[in-house]
This record gives structure tokens, sequence and C-alpha cells, in this order.
């Protein structure tokens, strides 16, 4: 069950590949209102407090997504958006399967 949000993408040799993430991202939240705010067809919607400058709000991207995940920040790549609010983020060594309970992981945190 792939989005547009959330896209696997499997290597040549095995069904083990990469998770894509389009994110929207709202820098200089106010810290209470921190983390996932929305998640819909096109892009998974995260308001973070860290200022974008210096790559801190990069760098709390990652640490959030690897919170809600439950996953090393080293197997979290931002591909695109270095500078951008529109950010492509992949989650490495992952089977298409993961995609469902990555979805479910990321709903579950938008909620709470």
């Amino acid at each position: 069950m792939s989005t547009a949000a959330v896209r696997f993408i499997s290597s040549k040799s095995s069904a083990i590949g990469n998770v894509h993430l389009q994110l929207f991202v709202k820098p200089n939240a106010n810290a209470a209102r921190e983390g996932i705010v929305s998640i819909t067809p096109s892009a998974i919607h995260l308001a973070i407090a860290a200022q974008p400058k210096d790559g801190e709000a990069n760098k709390a991207v990652i640490q959030l997504l690897s919170d809600v995940l439950g996953v090393p920040k080293s197997r979290l790549h931002l591909r695109r958006g270095l500078k951008s609010k529109e950010k492509t983020v992949t989650l490495d060594i992952a089977t298409e399967d993961s995609v469902t309970s990555i979805l479910d992981m990321l709903r579950k945190a938008s909620a709470s």
C-alpha cells in the first residue's frame, strides 16, 4: 500500500530496498506542536522547533523520524531538499511489506 508520501523502491537484486518519505517541513514551530502534523496523499507534514540554519532543521527532521519509526538515525538519509521545506528522506534496508507498518507508525504519531 504505497502512496506518493511513502514509496518503496526495490533493489534490482532482492526484495530489500528503500522507502522514500516525501516531507513538507515547517521549521520554527512552537515546541509544543513539534511532531507529525498530518499525512496527506502527497506528503507527510512535520512541524519542528529548530531553525532552518546551519542544518539544524534537517537534523531535527532526521531525529524526529528516527524516534517515530524506531530506527537508528544512520538508516535515514536526506536525499532532496537540503534548503527547502519540501524534502525526501530515504529509509535504508526495508521491504515492501514495511510500507504499511511505516504508514501506521506515522499515522499513530500524527494522532497524538
